[in-house]
């Protein structure tokens, strides 16, 4: 008789399979744009590690983009996070299991072996649960022990819908403009203390809301509208 643990695993991989279907299917059609991507390439190339992130509700874009790259992402271990590990496996990422935000030294540590090691993370420091757009300091624990730079990246896409959900998810219509940036890096000394890190992550915050602000202003108006002045 198949277990509880089975039929929840098996039903994660079925909804997981029918989402990234739609989710590859839609990025397909999307006509993206994307900055700042040059330093991403070299560590891919150098096989040097390093620490991306951008908000839980904006995974969509980068996920498509990044697709069988050899990208890591960590994945909590709760029922949604079986959903989402599926995902992300189909589209070619390597999975951590395990959430910086909750008892999360150990999946941290781990993390930070894969990135020593030469691993380039994905990371919502947002995530999993919130709250929305707040910088949690799980990545910079991670960026400091595998002593790597942190990679802060905007995301936006118009016409869209943003679902109800505590993230905002932000689901692109089908050939709307879509952007990705990525911005400059940030390091944490290996010496870094409480104060730094909350400085730390008040300006990776920043970061990301601007570089999302920016993501936003051109896929609304587009390159020559931005030029131009465009309010």
């Amino acid at each position: 008789m198949e277990s509880h643990s089975e039929r929840v695993k098996r039903r994660a991989k079925r909804l997981g399979r029918l989402i990234y279907l739609l989710a590859r299917g839609l990025g397909r059609t999307l006509r993206l744009s994307v900055e700042g991507w040059e330093p991403i390439e070299r560590h891919l190339q150098e096989g040097t590690g390093a620490v991306m992130v951008t908000w839980h509700g904006r995974t969509l874009i980068p996920a498509n983009y990044m697709k069988g790259k050899g990208f890591w992402a960590l994945i909590s271990l709760s029922r949604d996070g079986e959903v989402q590990a599926e995902i992300f496996r189909r589209f070619g990422f390597q999975i951590l299991r395990g959430s910086t935000s909750r008892g999360g030294v150990r999946a941290a540590l781990e993390a930070a072996r894969v990135v020593k090691g030469g691993g380039i993370l994905a990371f919502t420091p947002d995530g999993p649960r919130g709250p929305s757009k707040k910088f949690q300091p799980g990545a910079l624990l991670i960026a400091q022990k595998a002593g790597v730079p942190i990679y802060p990246a905007g995301i936006a896409a118009y016409p869209r819908i943003l679902l109800p959900t505590w993230d905002h998810y932000l689901i692109p219509l089908p050939f709307a403009r879509a952007v990705f940036l990525v911005g400059e890096p940030v390091w944490v000394p290996p010496e870094a203390d409480k104060d730094d890190f909350a400085r730390l992550a008040e300006q990776l915050e920043g970061a990301i809301n601007a570089l999302e602000a920016r993501a936003e202003h051109l896929a609304r108006y587009g390159r020559r509208a931005s030029r131009e002045g465009t309010p």
